[in-house]
């Protein structure tokens, strides 16, 4: 059945100038044009109704234009999905029929999933339920020591980053200047991100590749998707492996900071100071200390 696009408007409760902003874009394919007329078809709707529902998911425009147009596929979808946290219940924020006047959307993608009903927090929220002042908490962010997860579109922050506000408040409290753990905080994020970069590098060649069959986005299964089993692998290996990492980085780096510590006691520090940093924290990490009930830092003064 043909249209025009005020018809089409109606029958996909989108406006007139959103459907002309998505052709624009290359989400919606060209109408068919009968000299000034353009008559549109049920494909159009179709692909409407898709595009509602990526938006009602929380993905951007720009990662819908390459879902739709194949470039991306049913295994990168559900990827995608679980990386953003998408797929708990209530987890998409996208709005339907987003109108581009009203501005541009959050960019998705993500950090990890964030449990049913757990408490988000929008960066002003943060600054009130912390005391940090605002202007802190998005210098702390410039530099990378404070990072959002993009939750269906959205950037929020979560009980950790409270957590995390209060240790930062910590440092300042104990004397370090704001200055040099801003200066840290910069190297730690640069050093950090590359080493991710190559962690995701390695999920793709070693991981992600194989699961999908070979595949690429133009083979498999219906739709040019891989199998339905193939998908499954790959969202169930990132959910696994994801935390096994989150366990390896945290450990190394904990163990190489006590070490470091330790070495620089027994480097520069007096006899009462290396026995009682020893006796503290220098056979056992981070994680049993805190298991045990002892403190890791250094007593008040």
């Amino acid at each position: 059945m043909e249209m025009r696009v005020e018809q089409l408007s109606a029958r996909s409760g989108m406006s007139v100038d959103t459907i002309r902003y998505y052709q624009c874009k290359g989400l919606l394919g060209p109408p068919r044009r009968q000299g000034r007329v353009a008559w549109y078809h049920d494909g159009h709707v179709d692909r409407l109704e898709r595009i509602r529902s990526l938006q009602h998911k929380g993905f951007t425009l720009a990662t819908i234009a390459r879902l739709v147009s194949g470039d991306l596929d049913a295994a990168d979808e559900a990827l995608l999905s679980e990386i953003s946290g998408l797929n708990e219940p209530g987890g998409g924020t996208g709005s339907p029929g987003h109108n581009p006047a009203d501005g541009p959307e959050s960019p998705a993608g993500g950090t990890g999933r964030v449990d049913q009903g757990e408490k988000v927090f929008t960066i002003e929220e943060l600054a009130t339920a912390t005391g940090v002042p605002l202007a802190l908490l998005k210098a702390v962010e410039a530099e990378g020591l404070l990072i959002p997860r993009r939750i269906g579109g959205q950037e929020r922050y979560t009980a950790e980053d409270v957590a995390a506000a209060h240790a930062g408040l910590l440092l300042l409290e104990w004397g370090i200047p704001l200055s040099a753990l801003l200066d840290l905080a910069r190297r730690h994020h640069e050093a950090t991100e590359a080493v991710a970069h190559d962690a995701v590098n390695l999920f793709s060649t070693y991981v992600r590749r194989p699961l999908r069959g070979g595949h690429p986005p133009t083979g498999g299964g219906p739709g040019g998707a891989p199998p339905d089993a193939d998908v499954e692998r790959l969202v169930r290996a990132y959910s696994e492996l994801l935390p096994a990492v989150n366990t390896l980085v945290a450990n190394h780096f904990t163990r190489t900071l006590v070490n470091t510590a330790l070495d620089h006691v027994e480097r520069s520090g007096s006899d009462a100071e290396r026995r009682a940093i020893s006796d503290q924290i220098g056979g056992i990490g981070t994680g049993e200390l805190v298991e045990a009930g002892v403190p890791t830092s250094a007593p008040r003064r």
